[in-house]
């Protein structure tokens, strides 16, 4: 093994050490492990360049991530999705079904905004009191809620597409397009899951009653005064008629997808905020969600600018070449995408795609496997990533509805295992993931 190679590989396991025994964030990581390694390296006169390259390169994706982000929680601000909720809870009424495959709907819609936290708080907000009232077994909001986020956060907004995006400077039609059948099977999958709990708590507590003091109770439970404030309930079908054009430019790639949600995020503010004043708060209430994403991706730049500009990513890949029999070789894609899920489980998304998918990548691409195949790949384990105990947002779901994190686990893990599974299968039958 050559220089570079071990010292790049020492790199990223540097780098996976700090960010998972929190000992620097993997922003700061992304930012400073590349750097010292230059340094020591003998590379400082070509740091600047290969470092600023790299973010160069992550630059659309970055852009992309925020735009999306403050689009959709503009949106979620506006109400657009209020009168889904309120259906949804009129519907159910007391029957653990409806109670179930509504929670399921409603957190597949809440989901697009792309941001975790989000959806655990609309999502329990809205259905914690119906699952509670009705007497529901505790684990199946969050497991429903969890499961159905981890379908939708392959969105190039939500965090891993747009890693993988950065991390081999592809085009979120090349990943994120193929990949939309994989997530209508895994969004139904979860759907019937919910149907199967749902119908099991049915035999067990029958089909409850609901008055319409009940439901005025609930629904004053799904409401918060500052919220309601910002409601755009006039502005409804302007609205959904801006979303429904934006989804549908996304995936015929009518324009680049950072430009696209660009305009949207102005015609979106302009329509339901008119003053200067509310514009500004909404995007710096919006703006919190995305930053931390955001600033990750171009702190990203870095690391990858410095692994690709020194060619440590291509001595690395000679040596994980060199240890792979060559038979597998032309299965490369396959491999990844079984191996993405014990990777991204036990791993964080950071130290996954931003240490160990380039590496892959490279060495896929010796056997002719093209790295947009290879990121596609890498994404299939994101079906149990949310369960895995390195992911945040996870303990503030299991902390909205007060139950254990390893109960959830139980409960979930080989649900959202199944998730991962479909979606390969579904790939390799859609000629996206090559066996």
């Amino acid at each position: 093994m050559t220089l570079m190679a071990s010292m790049g590989f020492l790199m990223v396991a540097v780098f996976m050490y700090l960010i998972m025994s929190k000992r620097m964030s993997a922003m700061v990581a992304l930012m400073l492990v590349p750097v010292v390694f230059m340094l020591s390296l003998g590379f400082a006169p070509q740091l600047g360049k290969w470092a600023f390259d790299g973010v160069k390169q992550v630059a659309p994706t970055g852009i992309m991530i925020c735009f999306a982000i403050l689009f959709f929680g503009v949106m979620i601000d506006a109400g657009l999705f209020d009168p889904l909720i309120k259906k949804i809870l009129q519907m159910v009424h007391g029957d653990p079904v409806k109670v179930a495959v509504g929670t399921a709907v409603l957190a597949a819609i809440v989901s697009l905004d792309g941001d975790g936290s989000t959806t655990y708080m609309v999502t329990c907000s809205a259905m914690l009191a119906v699952h509670r009232r009705v007497g529901l077994n505790p684990l199946i909001l969050p497991a429903i809620a969890v499961m159905q986020n981890s379908v939708m956060n392959i969105i190039p907004w939500g965090g891993p597409t747009g890693r993988v995006l950065a991390s081999l400077g592809l085009e979120a039609s090349e990943v994120f397009v193929p990949l939309i059948p994989c997530m209508v099977v895994g969004s139904l999958w979860v759907c019937f899951l919910a149907y199967r709990w749902g119908m099991q708590e049915r035999k067990r507590l029958g089909i409850l009653t609901l008055d319409n003091t009940a439901h005025a109770e609930l629904a004053a439970l799904a409401e918060d005064p500052e919220v309601e404030k910002l409601k755009r309930p006039n502005m409804f079908w302007a609205n959904l008629t801006l979303t429904t054009i934006l989804m549908a430019a996304l995936i015929y790639g009518a324009l680049p997808l950072a430009i696209l949600f660009m305009i949207g995020t102005g015609l979106a503010l302009l329509i339901n905020y008119r003053t200067l004043k509310e514009q500004q708060e909404r995007i710096v209430a919006n703006g919190a969600n995305a930053m931390p994403v955001v600033s990750m991706v171009f702190a990203a730049g870095i690391f990858m600018g410095v692994m690709s500009g020194s060619k440590m990513v291509d001595a690395m890949a000679k040596a994980l070449i060199a240890a792979i029999p060559p038979e597998l070789g032309p299965h490369m894609a396959f491999i990844s995408a079984l191996l993405s899920l014990p990777g991204t489980f036990f791993l964080t998304n950071d130290a996954y795609y931003f240490g160990v998918l380039p590496v892959l990548a490279k060495a896929g691409a010796t056997y002719g496997v093209s790295a947009a195949e290879m990121g596609r790949a890498a994404l299939i384990g994101q079906g149990a990533h949310l369960l895995s105990p390195l992911v945040p947002s996870t303990y503030l779901l299991v902390g909205l509805n007060k139950v254990e994190f390893g109960d959830l686990q139980k409960f979930a893990l080989l649900p959202a295992i199944g998730i991962s599974l479909f979606w390969l299968l579904t790939s390799v039958v859609l000629g996206n993931i090559s066996l």
